[in-house]
C-alpha cells in the first residue's frame, strides 16, 4: 500500500445486498457488497462451507449445533473481547484480506482474518464493515444484473438449483415440512431460501 494518499484509505462502510451462485465456479458463491452511501459494489468469491455461515445468521436461524463462527462469538464474549468492526484492508493478486478490529479493557486489537470469516463474524454481532476508497476503486463495481441485487429491499440468496425455482409450487404446510427437514440436515443454505418463501406467503 506504499504510495496511497488519505483519499485512498478513506474508510467506506458496506453493507451485504446479495449472495449468489457464480456462472463459472458451481462450488463457489459471489458475495456482494454495497456501499451504504453510494451504487457501488464490491463482489466476493467465497466458498459453499462460507456463504452458509453467513446466510444462517442473516436469515437469524438457529442450527442445532454451534456452528464454527458461533462458537468464536461466544468465545470473544466469554473472553470480554468486543468485535468493533470488520475492515476488508487490502487487495492482493486478487485476494482480499481483512481485519477484525476489538477491544478489551479498553485496548485496542486487531486480528488477520480471512474476509468470509470476518464477515460471518460480523452479521453475527451487529458489527460495521468496512473497506477503503483505493480498494473499491480497484474492485468495484457498479452492477446492474439483477439476479444479484436486493429485492424488494430483501437480500436475495440463491442457490442456483431445481429446488429453487419449485418452492413457490409448496403450500404453507409442504414449505414447513421441507424447512424442518432441511434444518435437520444442516442444509441451511436450502433452509434459507424456503423460509423466505413461507414468509412471501404469509406463514
Amino acid at each position: 500500500m506504499v504510495g496511497l494518499t488519505s483519499f485512498d484509505m478513506k474508510k467506506i462502510e458496506l453493507e451485504i445486498v446479495a449472495i449468489s451462485h457464480t456462472a463459472t465456479q458451481s462450488s463457489n458463491y459471489a458475495l456482494v457488497l454495497g456501499e451504504t452511501e453510494g451504487v457501488r459494489r464490491l463482489p466476493i468469491v467465497i466458498g459453499g462451507f462460507e456463504a452458509q455461515a453467513i446466510a444462517v445468521a442473516m436469515e437469524r436461524m438457529s442450527p442445532p449445533r454451534p456452528l464454527t463462527h458461533d462458537l468464536l462469538c461466544s468465545t470473544l464474549e466469554t473472553f470480554g473481547i468486543e468485535l468493533q468492526e470488520v475492515i476488508i484492508s487490502n487487495l492482493l493478486d486478487g485476494i482480499f484480506y481483512a481485519r477484525l478490529v476489538c477491544t478489551q479493557n479498553g485496548e485496542t486489537i486487531e486480528i488477520d482474518s480471512r474476509t468470509s470469516d470476518a464477515l460471518a463474524l460480523a452479521v453475527r454481532v451487529g458489527c460495521p464493515i468496512y473497506s477503503y476508497e483505493f480498494i473499491l476503486e480497484a474492485a468495484g463495481v457498479v452492477l446492474e444484473t439483477p439476479e444479484i441485487e436486493e429485492e424488494d429491499g430483501r437480500v436475495e440468496v440463491r442457490s442456483g438449483r431445481s429446488k429453487e425455482r419449485s418452492l413457490s409450487q409448496y403450500d404453507l404446510g409442504e414449505l414447513k415440512v421441507q424447512l424442518e427437514e432441511a434444518l435437520k440436515e444442516e442444509n441451511y443454505e436450502y433452509a434459507a431460501l424456503i423460509r423466505d418463501e413461507i414468509s412471501r406467503k404469509g406463514g
